[in-house]
């Protein structure tokens, strides 16, 4: 179950301009509390192939496929996150919160990264982000990080 503002989330309640969310997952493990964040689209589109009809029927020889809006059921996702993977598996609850509603992609990669940062994800331990954008990587900011520390 996915809340929102507090409220169970369903489908009625996708707005119809929405294209994604982001989202906070939480689950306890070994007595520590471990959050994860990220962004999930509500559809995706999908190349489907053309059938022998439509195929002979083509105007373009190039086209073979036909892109058709597949919606995304959310309701079940668990996150990519190893850990998080592995607490579904255990059966630990896991809550799950979306935090914003977003109406485009680049409105969704931004507000990803605005919530990464803004709450300090890879700086601290709680978080199980390891990085942001595939650019700032855990590992090489603890490093920097300590390294800014002993040069003062």
């Amino acid at each position: 179950m996915w809340i929102y503002k507090g409220k169970e989330f369903t489908d009625e309640m996708v707005p119809e301009e929405a294209f994604g969310f982001i989202y906070g997952m939480s689950v306890t493990i070994d007595g520590e509390d471990k959050v994860y964040i990220g962004k999930k689209n509500f559809y995706s589109e999908i190349n489907v192939p053309l059938g022998k009809k439509a195929l002979a029927a083509r105007d373009d020889k190039r086209m073979s496929k036909k892109r058709k809006v597949k919606k995304f059921n959310y309701q079940n996702y668990h996150s990519s996150q190893a850990t998080l993977k592995q607490a579904k598996i255990d059966g630990i609850p896991i809550k799950r919160l979306i935090l914003k509603i977003c109406n485009c992609k680049a409105e969704l990669s931004y507000e990803e990264t605005r919530y990464l940062f803004k709450t300090d994800a890879l700086e601290k331990d709680e978080f199980l982000n390891d990085n942001i954008l595939g650019k700032f990587y855990r590992s090489k900011i603890k490093c920097e990080t300590n390294k800014n520390q002993e040069d003062e």
